[in-house]
């Protein structure tokens, strides 16, 4: 016998399942993003006279080359030293300057000024300066780097103090905080980004004046290379280490946001993005 609530059902239509389409992963984009760059380079470099440019595979037979004889990692060292102790000193002295800037009206009144004239004026003009100072050798490439990485991680930090909420300074205020807890338990928290967002602009400026400092000092590290390829007209090996450099800086930006991921975790779910 026939059950007449089951023959009064409808008949069961086909579940359609909706799959979310998930977005392509970052590294996927850049990698796709690079080899058509590197095609493209490659199909038209090998078009242009090798004294005006140059093209991948080309670039990679000199940087073998160069890795062979020694002569890059030698250059390499030379040029790593005074960077990263600019580097290094820029971010010792720049971080706590800037807070104590943004975070105190008398030292915002008394050396704003100078780091806002000092962050604007011309600094390669001040290295034959420099050179009368220290020398030639690895003091005045130190100075260099530091002094033109300085002043990005300086008034970011500045800005960011300034930016921080009122509110959360009076919270501190209202629990009888002094000046120096507020600044190290509520300000320098709120500031993370702004600091870590100075430490990534200073890395180009750094990167940029350590090849400055090569040039008008002793030559020697990578702008050696670059400065004795282009007077022999080898435009491969010169662009050998011009890329090595920007590799570098690509390193030392992703390092540095590793860094801010780790330190200051609350800012991705702040902003809302996925850094994965």
């Amino acid at each position: 016998m026939v059950d007449v609530a089951d023959s009064n059902k409808a008949p069961a239509s086909p579940v359609t399942e909706t799959t979310e389409r998930r977005p392509l992963p970052r590294w996927m984009i850049t990698f796709a993003s690079v080899a058509c760059v590197l095609i493209l380079w490659e199909i038209f470099g090998r078009q242009i006279n090798p004294v005006f440019g140059s093209y991948p595979s080309a670039i990679a037979v000199a940087f073998w080359d160069l890795a062979v004889t020694g002569k890059l990692w030698s250059a390499l060292y030379e040029s790593l030293r005074p960077f990263l102790l600019g580097y290094a000193l820029a971010i010792l002295i720049g971080v706590p300057l800037g807070l104590l800037i943004g975070g105190f009206r008398v030292a915002e009144a008394a050396l704003g000024i100078y780091v806002t004239a000092g962050y604007a004026m011309p600094l390669v003009a001040l290295v034959p300066l420099l050179i009368l100072w220290l020398g030639l050798g690895f003091a005045v490439k130190v100075a260099v780097v530091f002094l033109m990485a300085l002043f990005p991680i300086c008034i970011n930090t500045w800005l960011g103090v300034i930016a921080v909420p009122k509110t959360l300074i009076e919270v501190g205020k209202s629990f009888v905080a002094p000046d120096i807890v507020i600044l190290r338990r509520i300000v320098l928290p709120a500031t993370l980004p702004y600091i870590m967002a100075g430490i990534r602009l200073a890395v180009g400026r750094a990167v940029v004046a350590m090849v400055i400092a090569e040039f008008f000092t002793t030559i020697s590290g990578l702008g050696a290379v670059i400065i004795n390829s282009a007077n022999n007209f080898d435009t491969a090996t010169m662009f050998v280490p011009i890329i090595i450099l920007m590799v570098m800086a690509i390193g030392l930006n992703w390092l540095i946001g590793f860094v801010e991921r780790k330190v200051a975790p609350w800012q991705a779910e702040i902003a809302g993005r996925d850094r994965e």
